[in-house]
């Protein structure tokens, strides 16, 4: 890997940590939408209850989105430091864990990094959608409550 590939994965694997705050509100806003559901279920309007039943659901694919996004982070971050000796080196140990598909008749190329820099950053966006749902839904179920 050249000097620019390493600068890259450093500054994305830096991003990715800065992420890490997202991840952590879409996950208390689960938390919290459980917690209201488990406490107080019967005395909640409809909407709301669905609202934070939506929170809840979205949670779920949060999760896997932050799961997602913390492993291209270590990745990122040992391509970056060179614990990582190449992309060759990354396929091969992600094919060995069963993470990445391979034809058995064919070996498959080696993915650019551009192409993997661009795959997370659209997985960064739509993690950043799914807490932005979340957020609404969460926000609706709260302005939906009767607080009487």
């Amino acid at each position: 890997m050249t000097d620019k590939e390493r600068a890259t994965c450093a500054a994305l694997a830096g991003l990715l940590h800065a992420v890490t705050v997202l991840a952590l509100w879409g996950f208390a806003l689960m938390c919290i939408a459980a917690l209201v559901l488990a406490l107080t279920l019967h005395s909640l309007s409809t909407t709301a209850t669905m609202g934070f039943g939506a929170v809840l659901v979205l949670g779920v694919l949060e999760r896997y989105f932050s799961f997602r996004l913390r492993l291209d982070q270590a990745l990122f971050d040992g391509l970056a430091r060179g614990t990582i000796a190449s992309l060759d080196a990354l396929d091969g140990a992600l094919s060995a864990l069963g993470l990445r598909e391979t034809p058995s008749q064919q070996p498959q190329a080696t993915r650019p990094l551009d192409d993997r820099v661009l795959g997370t950053r659209q997985l960064m966006q739509r993690h950043a959608i799914v807490v932005a749902c979340q957020s609404a839904m969460f926000l609706l179920a709260l302005m939906t409550q009767d607080i009487s």
